[in-house]
């Protein structure tokens, strides 16, 4: 018959082994938790963030938006709060001006009011994909089911946006044949406009 003794030893041995299996599993349980919220947590954040990141940013660009438009300048419209950038093509600024027969006016100012013209009152429908630096989404705009991109160019108020995109190179052609716009005398490209180059004081 085992003693009261030996009954008071063997309570002493469980509850010392059950004590020592308790601070294994918690010695056991912060190492998981610093394997997650440490280093391997880190970067298994991170990548699981660049996901996230990625998708959201992809569905916030693409956009299909449709509304009235507020003109900004001549490829720079807004509809509804949101800034779109007319792809493939570019416009004299605001203030540029070219040269007719020595006859300087505002072909940046003509080139606005063209757009202004074209949209007043009308539903404008811009489909897009990306974003540029200045958050504007890229976008081909329509109205009255033409596109304004292409007319844009074919009436001499825009040139095709060779770095961008090669889709309104024929439009700038017939452009340029009929003097239409810009092509009735002298100018300077937009893009190099804007590098601060000026027509020659040639007169």
């Amino acid at each position: 018959m085992t003693s009261l003794k030996d009954q008071r030893r063997d309570s002493r041995c469980d509850q010392t082994f059950i004590e020592v299996c308790r601070q294994c599993l918690e010695r056991r349980h912060r190492r998981k938790s610093r394997n997650f919220y440490g280093v391997s947590g880190v970067l298994g954040v991170k990548k699981l963030f660049a996901v996230v990141l990625t998708l959201t940013l992809g569905s916030v660009a693409s956009a299909d938006i449709t509304g009235t438009a507020l003109i900004v300048d001549g490829n720079t419209i807004t509809i509804s709060g949101n800034k779109i950038r007319l792809h493939g093509i570019d416009t004299p600024e605001k203030d540029q001006v070219c040269r007719d027969a020595g006859v300087i006016w505002k072909c940046g100012y003509e080139a606005t009011e063209a757009l202004q013209a074209w949209t007043y009152t009308k539903e404008v429908r811009c489909v897009g994909e990306d974003k540029d630096k200045y958050g504007r989404l890229i976008a081909e705009c329509f109205v009255d089911g033409y596109n304004l991109n292409a007319r844009l160019v074919a009436e001499g108020w825009a040139l095709a946006y060779r770095r961008y995109s090669k889709k309104y190179i024929p439009q700038e052609d017939e452009a340029r044949a009929a003097k239409k716009g810009m092509w009735v005398g002298e100018f300077v490209p937009p893009w190099d406009w804007r590098r601060g180059e000026r027509l020659p004081s040639d007169y």
